[in-house]
């Protein structure tokens, strides 16, 4: 959530950064943010103006009761009464412009970072990394859901039996493979310095607002009516709300943390071969980094991040590339976000696996999240977070882009958490 104080220093940068996110009404919208806040500072002075006046009388009524002078103090109190009413009236108004002003930047996303290019789709994304070599497959070579049936260790047809579409069921090697993937994961953000956790996997309605799913993207997760809870979209969710409502001190700093979680999104795209098989599923598995970062850090942080990202999908030896995104295409909270695709060779095409994102102080300022420098000062911390990684289409571009006439060659790196090198 965007602060209002610097919305008013600096408005013309983030109505310009804004209109990179396509939003043309973008002064209007700060306008209205600017206006509230003017209506609720002069409601706030005018109920601080009236307490100190019924205050003031208050002790006036004491001192002249003391003094015995009853008919003088029961003069005033029909003044206490009048400013008791005036300032129920001015305190629900204040709570509803305060309510109306919290609802106004809940629905203005995050000004982008200056880097971000200009832009309106994924086309306007800025390629910034290539690295490896597009393998060259054999003649027959199969896409990955094709792969899957071959070899028997993914099922579409019984997750849809058990489930419905986009919930598929791992069997033997394909359920060995995703453990395997989770685990090493795990154990690469653990020799990076993050801290491993293991959040719900169902969070609170607090909780999707401190990190803004809500109010933005309610209609992409599964909502549990009765208690009013939701799936997760991602681990971010759950490990950053660790943090809400925190003070941290200057020592606790920088805070780094991983974690494993499903993730469930209700999005079912359209129909065709980029969300086909394991393209884009409703429920899939997913290793998450996480970051808290004092404010001058954070673009540092964030570039260990993507070193991270990278060094698995090296490890793994599969081709990617690094994509810087444009306002179009930039998250409701991201100030700045680097995707990766890996290319999958037998779709002949490249495949999103991984966003690393900066929100700068957007998440903190909801989540009041803030740290005490050296002399007490509290301050809005950064936020950061990546997935390192997600597993369904790194299944797919490692069958895919491993197979032969026979079979498919595991990635060296992971043979110690198979226990096999081939399928």
């Amino acid at each position: 959530m965007l602060q209002v104080n610097n919305i008013i220093a600096e408005k013309d940068r983030y109505i310009t950064g804004l209109k990179k996110r396509n939003i043309s009404n973008a002064e209007e919208l700060l306008n209205e943010v600017i206006q509230l806040d003017e209506s609720r500072k002069s409601t706030q002075q005018e109920l601080d103006s009236n307490l100190a006046e019924a205050n003031s009388i208050a002790k006036q009524i004491g001192a002249l009761m003391k003094e015995g002078k009853k008919d003088e103090a029961e003069k005033i109190k029909a003044r206490t009464s009048e400013l008791k009413q005036l300032n129920k009236e001015l305190g629900e108004k204040l709570n509803g412009i305060q309510d109306d002003l919290t609802q106004k930047l809940y629905n203005i996303p995050n000004v982008p970072n200056e880097s971000v290019p200009a832009g309106n789709t994924d086309e306007d994304n800025v390629e910034i990394k290539k690295v490896g070599e597009v393998p060259t497959l054999n003649d027959g070579a199969m896409a990955h859901w094709d792969l899957i049936k071959k070899h028997d260790i993914i099922d579409f047809d019984l997750g849809i039996k058990i489930t419905g579409a986009g919930f598929p069921v791992y069997k033997g090697k394909g359920a060995r493979l995703q453990r395997a993937l989770v685990n090493y994961f795990l154990d690469e953000a653990v020799k990076a310095g993050y801290s491993e956790v293991q959040p719900p996997i169902v969070v609170n309605e607090a909780s999707g607002y401190g990190t803004g799913q809500l109010p933005d993207k309610e209609g992409q997760m599964y909502h549990i009516g009765e208690e009013n809870l939701f799936l997760i979209p991602t681990a971010e969710v759950p490990i950053t709300n660790l943090y809400r409502d925190v003070i941290l001190n200057e020592q606790d700093l920088p805070v780094k943390h991983a974690g494993f979680t499903p993730c469930f999104r209700r999005e079912a795209g359209s129909w065709g071969a980029h969300v086909r098989g394991l393209n884009r599923l409703h429920q899939f598995d997913k290793v998450e980094i996480v970051q808290v970062r004092k404010p001058e850090e954070s673009y540092q942080a964030l570039e260990e991040m993507c070193a991270h990202v990278e060094h698995l999908l090296s490890s793994l030896n599969l081709p990617y590339r690094i994509l810087r995104l444009c306002g179009g295409d930039l998250g409701f909270t991201s100030a700045l976000t680097f995707d990766f695709e890996v290319y999958s060779a037998a779709q002949g095409k490249w495949l999103e696996v991984s966003s690393v994102s900066n929100f700068e102080t957007y998440q903190a300022n909801r989540l009041k999240l803030r740290y005490k420098d050296e002399n007490k000062k509290s301050i809005l911390l950064h936020t950061l977070n990546g997935s390192a990684m997600a597993l369904p289409r790194i299944i797919a571009a490692i069958l895919e882009n491993n197979q032969d006439e026979s079979g498919i060659n595991i990635p060296e790196v992971l043979h110690s958490y198979t226990g096999f090198n081939r399928i």
